[in-house]
């Protein structure tokens, strides 16, 4: 019996995530999570550090949410961003600036 607990609770778990995806909203304008990042200036150098085309892919699903919130209409079903293709395209960049800019803090520290 208590072998099974972590796996009942990690599929409980899932289970919540992808409600919490649901209700947020942003996958029903066809948004990622990455695309919702609020742009400080880690992140505006992480974007500027994508290849052309996931900018460019960026840039096409926030005009088109941008577009749809001022019609106040959501896409299709069918067209929504599942829990599952919603891939984390930004973070490795993102990290990777956030990594470069501490080791920057400590350099100036000496």
């Amino acid at each position: 019996m208590a072998s099974r607990a972590p796996v009942a609770s990690g599929r409980f778990l899932l289970g919540v995530r992808k409600w919490y995806y649901n209700m947020c909203g942003f996958n029903k304008l066809g948004l990622m999570r990455d695309d919702t990042l609020y742009e400080d200036t880690d992140v505006k150098e992480a974007v500027r550090r994508l290849p052309e085309n996931l900018f460019n892919d960026r840039m096409f699903r926030i005009k088109r949410a941008m577009d749809l919130s001022m019609k106040q209409q959501i896409l299709p079903k069918d067209q929504w961003t599942k829990f599952d293709e919603d891939v984390a395209y930004l973070t490795p960049y993102l990290q990777e600036v956030i990594r470069e800019r501490k080791e920057k803090e400590e350099w100036t520290k000496k």
